[in-house]
């Protein structure tokens, strides 16, 4: 298939992201639960995820929200996960719990608040709360946003988003990016097709054993995010993508 075609596969997945979209008014009927919740601990709540990364299609979250609390809030942070998640459900927002996020449904769109403690009163650095872990993370949001925002594979990352809803896989989005981003170090920007078969590539011959690490601590592995058994479906429905053809894969 054709970089024309892929390209209307990516127009017909686009979300508006633009200050003025209607997911946005999300953000205005969460902030008054998230404040009463948090109040003068809550720094503020601000786009994050694929949406603030410009990687956001419209079979996926719409809209990733990120609380970020101050450096002198005292609570643990599973404490601060679960009353955060009390206060939503109380405010009859029905959310669900997710790794490191909180998911809910709002109408017409599906949200992800991430609630984080910033680690001092300087800088972006914030501690997150996993559930898959039991334990906690560090990590920085603003570094995320940057390293795919500024990748120049933002159009890749997209379409393989597309692909992974498509074929039902546990992909987390970061790692994905993560993945896109390194199988397709050094080749041109816009040959969309050639692209997205050399990212499949990687998936089918190199994800298992590659090691993937968050660019903001490197003590966080994001390759630990998912089974070895998880990895073999992506390398496995890659090898299958590669097979077909690309109408049966994005359309």
């Amino acid at each position: 298939m054709s970089d024309d075609y892929l390209r209307q596969v990516l127009a017909q997945y686009a979300v508006d992201a633009g200050p003025y979209s209607a997911v946005r008014q999300v953000q205005g009927l969460l902030e008054p639960t998230i404040n009463k919740w948090g109040g003068q601990l809550v720094l503020c709540v601000e786009p994050s995820g694929s949406f603030a990364k410009g990687t956001a299609i419209r079979s996926g979250t719409d809209i990733d929200l990120f609380v970020s609390l101050s450096s002198t809030t005292e609570h643990t942070l599973s404490n601060i996960y679960q009353t955060l998640f009390n206060a939503l459900d109380g405010a009859g927002f029905k959310p669900r719990k997710q790794n490191v996020s909180i998911g809910m449904r709002i109408g017409s769109y599906d949200v992800d608040v991430v609630p984080g403690r910033r680690q001092s009163a300087y800088g972006n650095d914030h501690w997150l709360y996993s559930n898959k872990r039991q334990s906690h993370l560090q990590t920085n949001v603003s570094r995320h946003i940057a390293a795919v925002s500024q990748s120049g594979r933002t159009d890749e990352i997209r379409l393989l988003k597309i692909w992974r809803n498509r074929r039902g896989l546990t992909f987390p989005s970061f790692y994905l990016e993560l993945a896109a981003i390194r199988a397709l170090h050094g080749r041109l920007t816009g040959n969309l097709s050639s692209n997205v078969v050399v990212a499949l590539e990687f998936l089918r011959d190199s994800l298992e054993g590659a090691r993937f690490v968050d660019p903001s601590n490197t003590n966080n592995i994001i390759s630990d995010d998912l089974t070895a058994n998880e990895k073999r479906s992506i390398a496995s429905a890659a090898r299958a993508a590669l097979q077909s053809s690309w109408g049966a894969e994005f359309a």
